[in-house]
């Protein structure tokens, strides 16, 4: 397994954090849902005793932040601009540690296709895919990986412009939007079964988390908006196969040289193969959040599971001899 191998630092009382800027809002297509993120990590922070103050992006500038006197940053900022790298480069630049996976990780682990390549290339089971840039190249696609499939942006998160399509006549409208949010898509063969998802703090996998959708599936709307969908915690039925899920996600995660805190979503089909589908760096952390569910399981209330993911802004990497990760400016 490569990857960076963490350190936990544990922080005892709020006034080591210093004074901390949470990130939300900002300028992506989640910018909703960063907000009510951003917002409750800031409660939960407040009610320990950090010194924390929220800062939108998109409403302050950065200029003004690199005067603001800030000694670190909980990002709770999702999709691009906030979970891509770009704002981990720019306070890499300003020296402000932060919470979560280094710049280089997170934008591998936003890049969908090439998050594909790296999970084929290291043996992580994943569902077949293909990489389009247009129309025409769907058709061929679908051709060889046949129907249903999933239509995805290569870029984005909580499944913005992500169809699921059972046959040709659907193709093209699902191509187009996946193609609204950039240049490249992926096309990805549909697994039939369960869908699970498995949080990573701190270098360990959390219960998995079994999710259960009257929804084509666990679509923006079944996320963040429905009341109908299940949380079934732990998702697996043994010791065993909960253990498999767990290292499988710790294997992703570190395979993508991602640290701190994350979620790495599967499927499952018949054969009872758990496949990976990606790694989110920046989760939700709303009501209807998997990160806090998991972590309730294992007597991690909200609260400590925000000053935790805070810890990771102090987390010291040692690297395994297969890969040097730089993560968080150390």
């Amino acid at each position: 397994m490569s990857g960076p191998v963490e350190q936990r630092r544990i922080v005892a009382s709020a006034g080591e954090f210093g004074r901390v800027a949470v990130f939300l809002g900002g300028l992506s297509s989640e910018r909703a849902v960063s907000l009510d993120t951003g917002t409750a990590v800031l409660k939960a922070l407040r009610d320990r005793g950090v010194d924390a103050h929220g800062w939108d992006p998109a409403e302050r500038p950065m200029a003004d932040f690199t005067r603001a006197g800030f000694d670190r940053v909980w990002i709770a900022l999702h999709g691009p601009g906030g979970e891509d790298g770009a704002l981990q480069g720019l306070l890499q630049w300003l020296d402000v540690p932060y919470t979560g996976s280094g710049v280089m990780a997170s934008a591998v682990a936003m890049d969908k296709v090439l998050s594909k390549h790296l999970f084929r290339a290291a043996g992580i089971p994943t569902p077949d895919y293909a990489v389009i840039h247009s129309r025409d190249d769907a058709s061929v696609a679908a051709e060889n990986l046949g129907f249903p499939l999933i239509v995805k942006p290569s870029g984005q998160g909580s499944s913005v412009g992500m169809s699921k399509i059972f046959e040709r006549g659907e193709l093209n409208g699902a191509v187009d939007t996946a193609l609204r949010y950039g240049d490249t898509a992926l096309l990805e063969t549909c697994i039939a079964g369960d869908e699970f998802s498995v949080a990573v703090l701190q270098g360990e996998a959390l219960p998995s988390i079994r999710i259960v959708t009257p929804r084509v599936f666990y679509d923006y709307r079944a996320k963040y908006e429905s009341d109908r969908t299940e949380y079934i915690c732990p998702g697996t039925a043994t010791a065993d196969q909960e253990a498999a899920y767990g290292e499988l996600a710790v294997a992703a995660f570190r395979e993508l040289g991602c640290t701190g805190w994350g979620r790495v979503d599967f499927m499952t089909g018949e054969d009872g193969q758990p496949l990976v589908l990606e790694v989110n760096t920046v989760p939700g952390m709303t009501s209807h959040s998997l990160v806090p569910m998991a972590a309730r399981q294992v007597g991690v209330d909200f609260e400590e599971l925000c000053w935790r993911i805070l810890e990771t802004s102090f987390v010291s990497v040692e690297s395994t001899p297969e890969a040097e990760v730089a993560v968080n400016g150390a």
